[in-house]
């Protein structure tokens, strides 16, 4: 990807049409199914690579929200010394006893950043080919501007995801492991304590490192997950949409916000984040489908989420 005349580069053209969008049969947030259209658009072949976002932050001087400490007034009630620069890492304790508590394994790290994926002393040398993480909604906005491209819709990224499968529970049909082949980079073994990493990777991976769906996208299952631009809600359709009703390129569903269960008073407002990661297992947050989506707060960044954008006018080449 470059910015500049030919934006192109490095992105796969997705021919608009009708698909049946959401599941019925996993997490609820994904119901219904129903039918939904979307124009022709064009879409990056990879998720941002740290090589990509570098080239970002050298021409702009971009300081991600990682990189920033907190402003108070933005967090009423909070304590003082949470007020740091950082962000969430996975890192998992060895006496974890309740999978509802994601607390036993993320914890906010002083100077974890994009450039520094798990903080002090670790650095992304060698991972050109990864994709950037620890990327706010903001930052991942920011990045999308300089390119003059956007954030994906939900409803494109699911499209682009399913690679013309329509209905199939993956981006490459209905077995998780066809044949026994590892078909993108997810959790093998009992999460969050046992990681077998049968496809090669305990985090992230190259970009290209797994087969591209049928539209010869990469990476829109497993590794990181990817931001949209649509506010999250529990039900996949608008006040007064029914699932008989087709609409037409939507472009997002009414905010809702997410509560702090230690600090009330702060509320958040949340956008959908697609694709699973290689955290997800089928043992806990089986999210490496298409249909998979998850609220994720716009101030938050993590060691397992990332980004693409998209074009929605064919661009002169």
């Amino acid at each position: 990807m470059r910015q500049g005349k030919n934006r192109v580069i490095d992105m796969t053209r997705v021919a608009g049409g009708t698909f049946r969008m959401g599941s019925n049969k996993h997490y609820p947030e994904e119901a219904p199914i129903h039918y939904v259209r979307v124009d022709d658009f064009w879409i990056d072949t990879t998720p941002v690579t740290n090589a990509q976002f570098r080239r970002f932050v050298k021409s702009t001087g971009h300081v991600t929200t990682a990189e920033r400490r907190p402003r108070p007034q933005n967090y009423p009630g909070i304590s003082p010394k949470m007020l740091f620069a950082g962000s969430l890492v996975f890192s998992p304790r060895a006496d974890i006893t309740d999978l509802r508590d994601w607390r036993q394994w993320w914890i906010f790290l002083r100077a974890a950043d994009w450039r520094h994926p798990y903080g002090t002393g670790s650095n992304i040398h060698g991972l050109d080919d990864h994709p950037v993480v620890h990327v706010s909604y903001a930052d991942a906005f920011a990045y999308a501007q300089w390119t003059g491209k956007e954030l994906p819709t939900e409803a494109e990224w699911e499209y682009a995801a399913r690679g013309g499968l329509d209905g199939k529970e993956f981006a490459w049909g209905d077995d998780l492991f066809p044949d026994g082949r590892q078909m993108a980079n997810t959790w093998q073994g009992n999460f969050p304590v046992e990681n077998l990493a049968l496809d090669g990777y305990e985090r992230t991976s190259p970009v290209t490192a797994f087969p591209p769906n049928g539209y010869g996208i990469h990476d829109m299952i497993g590794n990181c997950w990817e931001w949209t631009q649509d506010w999250f809600s529990a039900s996949r359709l608008q006040d007064g949409d029914k699932p008989c009703c087709i609409p037409q390129n939507p472009r997002g569903v009414p905010m809702e916000e997410s509560f702090d269960p230690d600090q009330p008073a702060i509320r958040i407002p949340r956008r959908v984040i697609k694709g699973g990661s290689h955290l997800c297992a089928p043992n806990y947050c089986c999210r490496y489908r298409p249909a998979a989506r998850h609220g994720e707060a716009v101030d938050t960044s993590t060691s397992h989420l990332g980004f693409r954008c998209v074009l929605r006018e064919k661009p002169q080449e």
